[in-house]
């Protein structure tokens, strides 16, 4: 028997420069770096990360794993704790006026939201608590016995997301088809292609060109 979602459509998004104006990860590092959690050649080899995820040259599972190695035997809680405060300093006010707008135009139309990002789950879960997501489909870091174990129990970024997202449909019985999603990064390149409508929002060069040569819709929010 189908989901009762069936019949309906979905609205994916992606977090960081679509949904909010900044690089989550980038804000994150920048708040442990205010509170004396790292060190400025760690921020600076962020920085660089940074710069070669939005050129679509970074190895984004060798990186996922080196990062999430350092949190091996760290509380859950703290991270928890640590999150909510970075979340109402930092991030609450980020929103886009533009993805508020798309995210009501979508649930009034009664389209399940979704909000699909390379994130981990802490940022994401606060994010599409706040704006009233019906789903959130992330990147998961492990726990057991409520420390991290430093490796990852899904990942939700380039090919990957594309799996996440299909699996979520099967299980909700929401066709892709159909679905549209919208998204700033060539990285997310797999899922815009796998998607019905793809919606290139403040696109990077990479993907405004390829948005350009395949008629994609482009938009730009901020």
């Amino acid at each position: 028997m189908n989901s009762p979602l069936a019949s309906r459509r979905a609205a994916m998004f992606d977090m960081d420069h679509t949904v909010l104006r900044i690089d989550s990860s980038m804000s994150w590092m920048r708040f442990l770096r205010r509170r004396g959690e790292l060190s400025r050649s760690f921020v600076a080899k962020a920085l660089l990360w940074s710069f070669q995820y939005k050129l679509a040259l970074l190895d984004l599972d060798s990186m996922a794993d080196r990062i999430v190695a350092n949190l091996r035997g760290d509380l859950e809680s703290e991270m928890i704790e640590k999150s909510a405060v970075w979340h109402e300093r930092d991030l609450a006010g980020q929103v886009a006026p533009a993805a508020l707008e798309a995210i009501s135009r979508h649930r009034r139309r009664g389209d399940v939201l979704v909000l699909l990002t390379g994130s981990g789950q802490y940022a994401a879960r606060s994010v599409a608590g706040m704006l009233g997501f019906d789903h959130v489909l992330s990147t998961e870091l492990e726990v057991r016995e409520g420390r991290f174990t430093g490796k990852l129990s899904q990942r939700c970024f380039g090919s990957h997301k594309v799996e996440v997202a299909e699996r979520w449909a099967s299980d909700h019985g929401i066709d892709l088809a159909t679905a549209v999603f919208y998204s700033d990064s060539y990285n997310d390149l797999p899922m815009l292609s796998r998607i019905g409508q793809p919606v290139a929002v403040n696109p990077d060069i990479r993907l405004r060109r390829h948005a350009e040569r395949h008629g994609w819709t482009i938009e730009r929010w901020f």
